[in-house]
């Protein structure tokens, strides 16, 4: 008899018997047969920063831009990020490279002028169990990229799927970016293993984070490439052009070459699970 256990009060983040969801982000597929790479900058930074970005994420075959607007960080004296400036040079890239944009949202007021910009909806780590912006983004008509809490059980995370799933939102996308244990070493410890735990209990797509997942740039190729094996739909790496003059997580960032790099190799990973890049 098999270990896994769910809550019988969650009902609609379960397996329903629909096989793999699909979710359409503009010409992007994510869930089934496709491995999507969403990359870019932790932070919005300048307009400059962010169009050299794309063009590198765009030229190694990477699927989704990632960047920051909006940053809740651990100290208030940190960089918080450009606002609504941010969000429209996000969609000045897009309009450059084709790429669809997923970016966070902190707060319920936001959503309707993140989404205005926006492609996937981010819930970040500590906003994971925020159920009045989980309510509203439910609400939304834009998918949803739901991360894991750093000290969160998977039946909690996916308990919090069900407030966006139960408010009429059904594109809801799982992020596994490492949970807070004993271990100093790394940032996080990347719980590759809720990969297939959720495969077992969900329907829903579930992206790997090996960026947050280990706060160690050498760690995030090999991780990266741990979750495509273990079935993730996806990746989200931090990729900048200057890591070393980031704003926020630039020992975690991924050079413009070791991104390239990294969708090379990642290749015949993907083929070995009988999927597709």
């Amino acid at each position: 008899m098999s270990k896994l256990v769910i809550s019988q009060k969650i009902k609609l983040a379960v397996k329903n018997g629909h096989g793999c969801v699909r979710i359409r982000v503009g010409n992007v597929t994510i869930g089934c047969d496709q491995i999507v790479v969403m990359a870019g900058p932790c932070s919005v930074e300048s307009r400059e920063q962010v169009l050299e970005t794309a063009r590198i994420v765009k030229a190694a075959g990477g699927h989704i831009l990632r960047g920051g607007a909006f940053k809740p960080r651990t100290l208030p004296y940190s960089f918080q990020g450009l606002g609504e400036e941010g969000l429209k040079i996000l969609a000045e890239a897009r309009d450059e490279t084709g790429l669809p944009i997923v970016t966070e949202v902190m707060a319920p007021e936001d959503v309707e002028l993140v989404e205005s910009y926006a492609d996937i909806l981010q819930i970040g780590a500590r906003n994971m169990q925020n159920f009045t912006l989980l309510k509203r983004v439910g609400r939304a008509v834009k998918p949803v990229m739901l991360k894991r809490g750093m000290s969160a059980t998977i039946e909690e995370w996916l308990g919090c799927a069900e407030y966006i799933l139960n408010e009429g939102n059904p594109n809801v996308i799982l992020c596994e970016r490492g949970i807070r244990t004993y271990e100093t070493i790394t940032r996080n410890t990347l719980d590759v293993s809720a990969v297939p735990v959720i495969k077992q209990l969900s329907d829903l797509p579930v992206v790997i984070d090996p960026s947050h997942g280990t706060g160690i740039r050498s760690l995030v190729a090999p991780m990266a490439k741990a979750g495509v094996a273990a079935g993730a739909d996806g990746l989200i790496i931090e990729v900048h052009p200057h890591p070393e003059k980031a704003l926020s997580d630039g020992d975690q960032s991924l050079h413009p070459p070791e991104f390239a790099d990294l969708m090379r190799e990642l290749a015949p990973i993907v083929g070995a699970v009988g999927k597709r890049l």
